[in-house]
């Protein structure tokens, strides 16, 4: 099989500990619904979850082929509940009322499509939606378990308007500091730092700066910056902006659109190993909109970020 010279060793990839000791901060373990449970993959995270003492499960799905896949990971979950469904939209609803009606603390996407699951999430039927505008987070962080950064939003808004930005920013803020990142760093991305009338996501950037530093307190915003800018110090001293108060040192990153948020996620994960944690936020609970490529450690760090953030 062909490998890819670009793309590094995922197998690496660990659940930070430091992600897992804040979880365990909470000393009521977490009730997950996970949403049409049919396989290992969907399930192996929530063990590990489990095991590190996070979550107690609620599974929706096929009962047989939850006690079949959970028997192969050597998981009791006799003390545990199952809902019985047929389809998998009926799974995503089933589970999002469970969450709705307070009966768990965080939804988990399982083995059904990320449309039909999402439907749910924002179906009014299912008790879940609130007046919050619905967003997405990534924390990423790096292989060896270091300090992260939030990258939002990835995988929800395709193209943000200038409120849902601004409720984006917020958000990410709010997170951060539940991270203990008391005075969070936020970079507004676009392809160059200097404002261009050609170029609508400089002058976007610059607006939300400019709005972040008049109405959030305790934080340093600078927009717009490029990737190289956000990332490396020794590239914003080279540039003359040694001074930037977040330039080469950000702790959350927001993107213009979904396609630059997505392919930013996805290259720190491919291109350097990174450990993505991903979350939905807006609604009743946290929200996991887990991938069939995630590798177990990132369904971990999002089932422990998913815990603090609640």
């Amino acid at each position: 099989m062909f490998k890819n010279p670009f793309i590094t060793d995922q197998s690496q990839v660990n659940a930070p500990s430091f992600l897992l000791s804040l979880a365990k901060k909470n000393k009521k373990r977490a009730t997950v619904a996970i949403a049409y449970s049919q396989s290992a993959s969907s399930i192996i995270g929530a063990k590990h979850a489990y095991d590190e003492g996070l979550i107690e499960p609620v599974f929706v799905g096929n009962k047989s082929i939850v006690e079949r896949e959970t028997s192969l990971l050597k998981w009791d979950i006799s003390n545990y509940r199952i809902v019985e469904v047929d389809s998998e939209e009926e799974a995503g609803n089933v589970a999002a009322s469970i969450c709705g009606n307070g009966e768990a603390d965080i939804l988990m996407k399982g083995d059904l499509h990320s449309d039909v699951f999402m439907r749910s999430v924002i179906s009014r039927k299912n008790n879940l939606r609130t007046k919050n505008k619905i967003v997405h987070q990534f924390y990423i962080t790096p292989k060896n378990g270091g300090k992260g950064v939030i990258i939002s939003d990835a995988a929800v808004n395709i193209k943000p308007s200038e409120s849902t930005l601004k409720t984006i920013t917020e958000q990410v803020c709010n997170s951060l500091r539940k991270l203990n990142q008391n005075h969070p760093k936020i970079a507004f991305l676009s392809a160059s730092e200097t404002v261009m009338e050609n170029m609508e996501s400089t002058i976007m950037a610059n607006k939300l700066k400019d709005w972040a530093l008049d109405n959030i307190k305790n934080g340093s915003f600078s927009g717009p910056l490029a990737l190289d800018l956000i990332l490396s110090k020794e590239a914003a001293i080279k540039k003359g902006l040694e001074d930037d108060p977040v330039a080469g040192q950000a702790e959350g990153i927001i993107v213009p659109e979904i396609v630059s948020g997505n392919t930013l996620y996805k290259s720190l994960v491919y291109f350097a190993s990174g450990c993505a944690a991903g979350i939905v936020l807006g609604a009743k609970v946290p929200v996991l909109l887990t991938s069939r490529a995630d590798p177990p450690p990132a369904r971990l760090s999002s089932i422990a970020l998913a815990s603090i953030l609640k």
